[in-house]
């Protein structure tokens, strides 16, 4: 037998051609299984020509690096059959590894026609050699390359599969490995099936043929190329899908966030007015399948605004976390808790009977009834609760939200701080406030909205200085309304914000009217509501009717009360000096009852203080109301104010704060409000109380 030697740098080629194209193996079922529809299939086919030409490069190199005495040539169509059995074998492989099971028994079966398929495309390549005479085989080492593919085979169809989904921080190094052992493997059966081969003696390359001088070069640069390309390809894929994953993460977390935003309330993070409808609803079903019922407990703090007025928002929300904590304490089994507005929570919650709801509104009363730590403060507040049962007391939604307040707003109308069930009578009040609502909303169109105008008196008695103008509502059915019936109301819906500019704006164009009369000398007072005092647009409002009207800026009063002022201490510093810097004066209306710093009053552009109506009711020379009135006054006299006294009912009053030195007094004793026709009226049968006219000669 002739002797043959190899060529060291081929077979390390070999070598490195067999890993390579056990790595692409690896990445191309890691992208299949990753894959689907179209996309997978591609994957499947350019992966199996890449894994399969990988293959067979390695054997068909392995057999160039064999040095034989005379020149090989190879027959071109058989060499193409080895390749088509590569590539038929490599599609196999990759289709097994990329389903979602690999069974014993099937990775075996696999194994064998894998095994088989790599020895077939052996053979047939060392088949298209042209030699005379032909080679012969050994046939213990045909049967031992053929059982070191099969080993091979099922090897690396274990390791492909185990591996292909591999995202833990060693799977590079684990695939790397992988990729050595199984390219090891293959090269390893190649080279023990090339020991089966012997040439006899005389043997000589035949004419025709392909010559592999050049072809070894050729294999093995389009071999490298396409294993090279394929893996930039896998490589770049995978990053792409990496960064699609991470958007797609970070989408989904979006979304996420997105819904908690839109179903969720921002500062307790309880469920909102959308998904408590959502899970009433919800209920309803259940309970007309199941012939079940449930209770729906519509709960209002009692106090909360007092809370926000005199410590500020940031505590008010701090208190809502606290009562949001304690709510939640009770609780068991299916329930919703949902904060539906600013101090207002709704519990829709499964109760076998009306006993229980009872007792679990109980529960709720006395967790808030304990005061609250709001550091630095300790807050008081208590807890309203009206409870609708389904389907005694409503059938939909709606009716069971309308009903459940309209039992909240009985227990707040009997003493706070309890609970009620819904009684049918309940709904009379809930109708008639709604009612009203709806009114208000139109009033200023209908121009039913009316201010009359309380004269201001020059301690003692007079002259009047300028009035006061307090809204009324002529209400078509009601008649004349006073604030208290209907100021809340415009509250709570934000028509305030539009009723106080008509207020404005009406009172300026009385006072012009007055001032063309030769009253000159008289100013006007306009109170403000805490919710246009925060409008952005105030002090253009307010120029804006003054510069409409010709009314001097110093003839106009703008009254904010004490807890308005000192919800945002600076802010309102900020307002009023800018307004004081335009020529507009600011009072302190009722001065006493709030909460407020010095240092912040210091700093106040106010011009007056006003005493509260509470102090002046009961004021004898004796009480404590007369220690506080003589302090305020004391206080107002050293940061320069004016003080007005409103309330004055008594000639005991007027002389008592005379004589403390209050400078003005507003009350029935000295004038009623009255309309513009009655005070034109009183002008002229009692001029002695008022300005004189100043009319041209």
């Amino acid at each position: 037998m002739m002797v043959s030697h190899y060529n060291q740098l081929l077979v390390v080629i070999s070598f490195i051609v067999a890993i390579l194209a056990a790595w692409t193996a690896l990445n191309m079922a890691g992208r299949i299984t990753t894959s689907s529809g179209k996309a997978a299939r591609i994957w499947l086919a350019g992966g199996s020509v890449a894994m399969g030409i990988g293959i067979w490069a390695m054997h068909f190199i392995g057999m160039l690096a064999m040095e034989m005495p005379f020149m090989l040539s190879y027959d071109l169509p058989i060499t193409g059959l080895s390749m088509l059995i590569a590539l038929g074998s490599s599609l196999f492989a990759l289709w097994l590894v990329s389903g979602t099971a690999l069974t014993h028994a099937t990775l075996v079966a696999g194994g064998g026609v894998m095994g088989a398929g790599i020895a077939a495309m052996h053979y047939t390549g060392m088949a298209a050699i042209q030699v005379n005479p032909g080679i012969v085989w050994n046939p213990f080492w045909v049967i031992l390359s053929v059982i070191i593919a099969f080993i091979a085979s099922v090897a690396a169809l274990w390791l492909t599969f185990r591996l292909r989904l591999s995202t833990s921080g060693n799977a590079t190094l684990l695939r790397l490995g992988a990729a050595t052992i199984m390219g090891i493997a293959v090269a390893g059966m190649h080279y023990t099936g090339m020991l089966a081969a012997h040439f006899p003696h005389g043997s000589h390359a035949t004419e025709s043929g392909v010559n592999s001088n050049w072809l070894a070069i050729l294999v093995t640069v389009v071999t490298l190329s396409i294993l090279g390309i394929t893996l930039l390809v896998s490589l770049f894929d995978a990053r792409l899908q990496t960064r699609t994953s991470l958007l797609a993460s970070s989408l989904a977390e979006a979304n996420r966030e997105l819904a908690q935003l839109a179903l969720h309330d921002t500062l307790t993070r309880l469920p909102n007015r959308v998904l408590l409808e959502d899970r009433l609803a919800q209920a309803i079903s259940k309970a007309q399948l199941e012939n079940s019922g449930f209770a729906l407990m519509y709960m209002d703090l009692d106090g909360f605004k007092a809370v926000n007025d005199a410590w500020g928002h940031d505590t008010g929300d701090r208190l809502l976390v606290a009562v949001t904590e304690r709510l939640v304490q009770p609780l068991k089994g299916q329930y919703t808790l949902a904060r539906i507005g600013g101090d207002e929570f709704v519990l829709l919650v499964e109760t076998p009977a009306p006993d229980d709801a009872a007792s679990l509104a109980s529960q709720l009363v006395r967790a808030i009834d304990e005061p609250f730590r709001v550091s630095p403060y300790e807050v008081v507040v208590t807890l309203s609760i009206g409870i609708a049962l389904y389907p005694h007391d409503g059938q939909s939604s709606r009716e069971l939200l309308f009903n459940a307040d309209a039992a909240m707003y009985h227990t707040k109308h009997n003493g706070r701080n309890g609970y009620h069930f819904f009684q049918p009578s309940m709904n009379a009040l809930a109708q008639t406030q709604l009612q009203l609502m709806n009114d208000l909303w139109l009033a200023e169109s209908r121009h039913e909205l009316r201010l009359l105008y309380q004269p201001k008196f020059q301690a003692p008695a007079g002259p009047a200085i300028g009035f006061e103008a307090l809204l009324r509502w002529e209400h078509p059915q009601r008649g004349l309304l006073a604030p208290d019936a209907f100021l809340p109301l415009a509250e709570k819906t934000g028509v305030i914000i539009s009723i106080g500019l008509w207020v404005l704006n009406e009172a300026c164009r009385q006072l012009s009217e007055w001032r063309a009369a030769g009253y000159t000398n008289w100013t006007m007072a306009v109170n403000l509501s805490a919710m246009q005092f925060e409008q952005p647009s105030l002090i253009d409002d307010v120029m804006s009717c003054l510069t409409r009207h010709n009314i001097p800026p110093e003839m106009l009063i703008l009254e904010v009360t004490e807890t308005t002022a000192m919800s945002d201490p600076d802010e309102s510093v900020r307002l009023l000096t800018e307004l004081t810097r335009l020529g507009v004066k600011a009072s302190i209306d009722d001065f006493g009852t709030g909460y407020s710093s010095l240092l912040y009053l210091k700093r106040l552009p106010a011009s007056e203080l006003k005493i509260d109506r509470a102090f002046v009711n009961e004021l004898r020379a004796e009480g404590e109301d007369a220690t506080i009135v003589s302090a305020i006054i004391a206080l107002a006299k050293t940061l320069n104010l004016r003080v007005v006294a409103e309330g004055v009912e008594t000639v005991e009053q007027q002389a008592f704060l005379t004589e403390l030195g209050c400078n003005t007094l507003q009350g029935y004793l000295l004038g009623k409000p009255l309309d513009p026709q009655s005070i034109s009226h009183m002008v002229k049968h009692t001029p002695e109380h008022f300005t004189r006219r100043e009319v041209e000669k």
